[in-house]
């Protein structure tokens, strides 16, 4: 498939993002099978391990509903800019380069931390399955995404996740139901009860929510918007495709993330213990002990397929970052020479796949790192999405804002400082502002302006009694919110302090394709010499 669309000459911006022409069928598919990487599969097991029944829910059902939650705000996008690579580069456009370079590293990281996950998740799934050890599965990922997206960038990242992703909904279909059935289908649920705690057999689990279903829904929320991966496929879609691409990634990932998760719970009432303790290695065991080594073949390819997508989206990304924000609009001040900018683009696949896999033999567990970046990203969302609306944020309410906001999260996260007296009620106060947020951008996104401010003071309202000297002992929800939080204080205290007022249609004028661009440049000496 990479050899049949590689282009002789590539243009630049076709290798980032498709001259904004894909249509609906290849869009979203891919974005299905980016939203459903590694951690959607293995995370989600392990929620399902941790939590019971709810588990999954909680993963699956947040996740997809942020995909939905996300479009409204993408269609404005990509009306204030048509022509956009990254959202950092509109944020340079927008503000300056300090904002730019907050985003674009935030995505660099976060789309790193992403390829370690993945690269950890088939590591752990070929030695398992495999006669190759650990390493070998890194390297094997890391080598075999690299040369197919090394090609054409992300137009090999889309068509190849056309495939991948019939691959893991076919895969899905098939393997739940028949591990279901192997463990003994409903006679299990007789012995398997009572292996749960009653929390574990609670749907309506308040210990799931707490510790996995919000702060999900907190770090999905800045993942859908903070995200390269994302960004990249909403500026590559057809606009006219947008809605019907998000709602369908909608329900593609809620249906595939959801059953995978069930294996987790299958698991729990088994009485399966993770190989070392490692959670990572829930799908793979159950697997080699209750399938046959033809559907042990079909997983094989399924999780593959779920980690090459997301990986081979983050290689896309990376470059794309690499290429636009850190050359294009910095290091070649705008003059940036296409060839220059394929050149760097591939050189960062390299060294990115290199990283992932420096990375990965540490192995990490994949639920932390999705709520840790998350969080780190939940810091950009007011001021990323604000910035599309509100014409007096400054690129000072801006960075000023993201910056506090994460020194707040560490605080909090972490409990740098005990979570007790002041800090606890400045820290859960903050946290109030943040559930607000939440809820009021997702309202804000589906039904507009006015009904968002009214659902985030409703929320507000409500959250309050239930947050205050209860959230203290909930780090991780707590650190999530408060990131949110944080920076839309900062943000807008700052921002009512400026008289300026931004002209939104610069942002179209700032923005365009850097191909067309060098060519135009290069005509006029031509067409001024004729004249």
């Amino acid at each position: 498939m990479t050899l049949s669309i590689r282009e002789k000459k590539e243009n630049v911006d076709g290798f980032m993002v498709s001259n904004g022409a894909v249509g609906f069928g290849i869009s979203a598919a891919s974005m299905t099978a980016t939203w459903v990487w590694a951690a959607s599969l293995y995370a989600s097991a392990s929620s399902g391990y941790t939590y019971g029944l709810s588990g999954p829910i909680h993963y699956g059902l947040w996740g997809a509903l942020m995909i939905l939650c996300i479009y409204p705000f993408g269609r404005h996008f990509r009306r204030v800019a048509p022509k956009a690579h990254t959202l950092a580069e509109v944020m340079h456009a927008r503000h300056g380069r300090s904002s730019q370079l907050i985003l674009a590293v935030s995505n660099i990281v976060g789309s790193i931390i992403s390829l370690t996950a993945n690269f950890t998740a088939a590591g752990a799934l070929m030695e398992i399955l495999t006669p190759f050890s650990f390493l070998h599965g890194v390297l094997i990922a890391a080598v075999g995404v690299l040369a197919y997206t090394l090609w054409s960038g992300f137009r090999a990242s889309v068509m190849t996740d056309f495939a991948q992703l019939v691959a893991m909904m076919l895969a899905a279909a098939l393997i739940v139901p028949m591990v279901y059935f192997a463990t003994g289908g409903t006679d299990l649920f007789d012995q398997g009860l009572a292996r749960l705690t009653d929390e574990q057999a609670n749907f309506l689990s308040g210990e799931a929510f707490l510790e996995q279903g919000g702060p999900y829904l907190a770090a999905v929320l800045a993942y859908a918007i903070g995200n390269q991966t994302i960004a990249q496929r909403l500026f590559a879609v057809r606009q006219d495709r947008i809605k019907s691409t998000f709602i369908t990634a909608t329900l593609g990932y809620a249906g595939t993330v959801i059953g995978l998760g069930m294996l987790g719970l299958l698991a729990v009432m088994v009485g399966l213990q993770p190989l070392n303790g490692d959670m990572n290695n829930i799908i793979p065991q159950m697997a080699s002990e209750y399938l046959s080594p033809v559907m042990i073949g079909l997983l094989f390819i399924m999780v593959i397929g779920s980690l090459s997508s997301t990986a081979d989206s983050d290689l896309a990304a990376l470059s794309s970052l690499v290429m636009t924000d850190i050359y294009g609009k910095n290091l070649a001040r705008g003059k940036a020479n296409p060839q220059t900018m394929l050149y760097i683009g591939r050189i960062t696949m390299i060294a990115a796949a290199a990283l992932g896999v420096m990375f990965a033999v540490s192995n990490f567990n994949i639920l932390d790192l999705l709520v840790f970046v998350g969080a780190l990203w939940g810091a950009l969302v007011f001021p990323v999405i604000a910035s599309f609306y509100w014409d007096r944020i400054t690129n000072l309410a801006f960075t000023v804002s993201v910056v506090t906001a994460l020194a707040f999260f560490l605080v909090a996260r972490f409990e740098l400082l005990p979570l007790t007296g002041v800090v606890a009620i400045v820290m859960e106060f903050a946290a109030v502002i943040g559930g607000a947020v939440v809820f009021g951008f997702m309202a804000f996104g589906l039904f507009g302006k006015q009904v968002g401010f009214t659902i985030g003071a409703i929320a507000g309202v409500v959250l309050f009694p239930l947050i205050m000297g209860f959230l203290r002992d909930y780090p991780t929800l707590l650190g999530s919110l408060v990131s949110y939080g944080v920076s839309t204080v900062v943000c807008v205290a700052i921002s009512l302090t400026s008289k300026e007022r931004f002209d939104f249609a610069l942002i179209n004028e700032r923005v365009t394709e850097f191909q067309l661009k060098d060519e135009q440049e290069a005509r006029r000496p031509d067409e001024r010499s004729m004249s």
